[in-house]
């Protein structure tokens, strides 16, 4: 076994009251591999839980979320469990990929390996530790083996005090407290002397945040006497420095072990600057004066957080966001119910495809150049938009200059705003898009505010996934749809044609509408139906009825032959579904029209003279019913002017409206704009249809009109 060889192993020790056997185990692990932090939990005997023992290196509130976490929980040190091997996060952004819950409540740089503490028999509970942001991105040959001795050792602490029947508990941070003889050390009279003497602030931190030494001039910067501050923490006895965002600092030092800073406001109009310099036993902090502050960056008092968003109101955007149905929908949610609600005044939207930013949508944005700026940006290119998309790490910056510090910003893309949330937007455990929130002032982001905008990212998240897929399934299905219907009409001499096609309006489902034009020389025959159901059997269907169409007219079989072969090929497919149809034959060069109709709604002929009248024509029932049903034919006369108009039921159709009324408002503008060319006539025909309603149905329209000559 390999170890620390001066290391004691807590496993040899006699187990009896008061002693810290996991404590001085995970200390020894923690020294040999150079973390900074870490737990150890234990296995209930009765139930799939663990519960932390013992944590070391930082205070115990840092995990308050995971002190007692179920095996099944998707966090390292259950992972480990579950699977009885270590697991290894390398960083941040791994984290937030792998661990999206850790990464939210804890959105700092740092590695962590967890690992399970089993025996062959049996899993006793799990360990993990920690290491500063400056850990490489995989663990050394021989930091596996150390942590693999030190799991052995609280293994075996485990293993005899479970078949010695000693209870073991919360136990104390021995990293944490340093011992006496070195306090002892750490203030001698000259090294107080000298500390007084310097013209700036330092204030001396443990793990806990409690304040250890302050020196003069940092008792006057933060205004309270040095009695009044040791052994407190000063976001709490310092009232101006309750903030939460100044504490997320201070968490941040001790977790990345990197230096931070802030600027902080004493009322009533002095700002100090707080550099923080974490190491293994506490934080050391310098405070300084700031003398000049720009514009930008000083925070007006308007600009103050407050509590955004309270439960209730998340639970409202919640609900709020599950009625998008598409991406612009959602776009348009967000703009009016969750920008006021956090106070942003612009958003934009973003998503990868096949390696660049793209803008899905956007609102508040003064200058439309900017969404533009964005779209098609290379996703290697480093922005922040980019940045959190590939990492799904948030990203907050309080000011313009706060953001230029890490991502210079070209003039001509600057979009006139003065700070800025960047939230991945994560569902399903896959990064789905970018939803950037704007903010025209400098503007504070609190921990507590951070927390909540993560968590409305996750919803848009979940609302983003779901419109992207309505949005490909309705392109999908309505692409198929307009691949079934012609292209184009091409009628024989002496016919002018112009057809129309409108989806419904509501929902994603596509109809079985058709029409066609089928040329048979020196005759041309016309088609319009309405397949039963909303749905891609019925899309299916229509084509293949017009394929028999087409069919059937080619080889010259009569108006009514045509409407029975129709009839039987849908019976002999075997499907449940109906249509309705109306085929006609048209003869322009001795003006009629032979027409054959199967529970299709009646057609409109205008005369020259501006009449319009129903065609009453002699019919039989839906196709796909009735094997032996016959359909008769109907002679009508097509005079040159003449215009016939054929249409399915969704152009007249609209609940609470009669069809006879509806009818006869169809044929009123019929008999008005008849004159107009056939284009024109066929727009408005279904613009009065579709005005003033939901289109719940597909409208198709085929007008033909009968010319002078041939």
């Amino acid at each position: 076994m390999v170890g620390v060889s001066d290391t004691p192993d807590p496993a040899r020790e006699p187990p009896g009251a008061g002693r810290s056997l996991l404590s001085v185990a995970l200390a020894a692990m923690m020294e040999d591999v150079g973390a900074h932090a870490g737990a150890v939990y234990l296995l209930r005997p009765d139930v799939p839980v663990l519960e932390m023992a013992v944590m070391a290196g930082l205070p115990r509130a840092f995990a308050a979320p995971w002190e007692r976490v179920g095996v099944s929980a998707p966090i390292p040190v259950a992972q480990a469990v579950r699977q009885r091997r270590p697991v290894w996060v390398g960083g941040g952004e791994e984290m937030a990929r792998r661990f999206p819950r850790i990464a939210v409540v804890l959105p700092y740089p740092f590695a962590l390996a967890a690992l399970p503490l089993a025996t062959d028999d049996a899993v006793l509970g799990s360990v993990f530790v920690t290491w500063p942001a400056g850990h490489g991105p995989e663990l050394t040959e021989r930091e596996r083996t150390l942590l693999a001795a030190g799991c052995e050792r609280l293994t075996r602490v485990l293993a005899r005090a479970s078949a010695e029947h000693v209870p073991l508990g919360p136990e104390h941070d021995l990293v944490a407290t340093p011992d006496a003889a070195v306090v002892d050390t750490l203030s001698p009279v000259e090294a107080a002397r000298m500390v007084a003497r310097l013209p700036y602030g330092l204030v001396s931190l443990d793990l806990h945040g409690r304040i250890g030494h302050v020196n003069a001039a940092a008792a006057e910067l933060l205004g309270r006497p040095a009695a009044e501050l040791l052994g407190t923490l000063p976001w709490v006895s310092v009232p101006w420095l309750n903030d939460p965002l100044y504490e997320d600092h201070y968490r941040a030092a001790l977790i990345s072990r990197r230096p931070t800073s802030f600027v902080a406001l004493r009322p009533p109009g002095h700002w100090l600057s707080f550099r923080l310099y974490p190491g293994s036993t506490g934080v050391s902090v310098r405070i300084t004066r700031v003398r000049v502050l720009t514009e930008r960056t000083s925070m007006p008092d308007g600009a103050r957080p407050h509590r955004l968003v309270t439960i209730s109101r998340l639970l409202s955007l919640t609900g709020a966001l599950t009625e998008a149905v598409a991406v612009d929908d959602l776009v348009q949610l967000i703009a009016d119910e969750v920008c006021p609600a956090v106070g942003s005044h612009a958003l934009m939207l973003l998503a990868a495809e096949e390696g660049r930013m793209r803008v899905l949508g956007h609102r508040g944005y003064p200058d439309e150049r900017v969404a533009g700026w964005f779209d098609g940006m290379p996703l290697s290119e480093r922005t922040p938009g980019t940045q959190a998309l590939s990492s799904g790490v948030p990203a907050f910056f309080e000011s313009l200059e706060q953001l230029e510090r890490l991502y210079p910003v070209r003039r001509e893309s600057r979009d006139g705003f003065a700070a800025w949330a960047f939230l991945p937007l994560v569902a399903s455990g896959r990064r789905v898009g970018t939803c950037v929130l704007a903010y025209p002032e400098p503007h504070l982001f609190p921990a507590e505010e951070r927390a909540v905008l993560t968590s409305l990212g996750g919803l848009i998240a979940q609302a983003l996934e779901r419109t992207l897929l309505y949005d490909a399934k309705h392109r999908l299905a309505h692409g198929l749809q307009e691949a079934l219907l012609p292209h184009s009409l091409s009628p024989p001499p002496g016919i002018e044609a112009a057809a129309r096609y409108l989806p419904a309006t509501r929902g994603m489902e596509i109809g079985g509408d058709f029409y066609d034009l089928v040329p048979t020389r020196p005759q041309a025959s016309a088609v319009i139906g309405d397949v039963q159901g909303h749905n891609v059997k019925a899309a299916a269907l229509m084509g293949q009825i017009r394929t028999g169409v087409r069919a059937y007219s080619a080889v010259g079989q009569a108006p009514g032959e045509v409407m029975g072969s129709i009839n039987r090929l849908l019976i002999d497919l075997g499907t449940e579904l109906f249509a309705s149809c109306l085929y006609l034959r048209l003869d322009p060069a001795h003006g009629r029209a032979v027409m054959a109709r199967a529970g299709h709604p009646p057609p409109l002929l205008r005369r020259p003279d501006g009449r319009v009248r129903v065609l009453d024509l002699a019919g039989g029932p839906l196709l796909g019913i009735d094997a032996e049903a016959a359909y008769p034919t109907t002679e009508v006369t097509l005079a040159p002017g003449s215009v016939l108009a054929l249409y399915t039921d969704g152009l007249v159709e609209s609940p609470g409206v009669d069809i006879e009324d509806a009818l006869t408002d169809l044929g009123a503008l019929l008999s008005e704009a008849g004159d107009r060319p056939l284009e024109e006539l066929a727009d408005a025909l279904v613009r009065h249809g579709t005005a003033g309603r939901d289109q719940v149905d597909d409208v198709a329209v085929l007008l033909l009109r009968a010319r002078d000559g041939n």
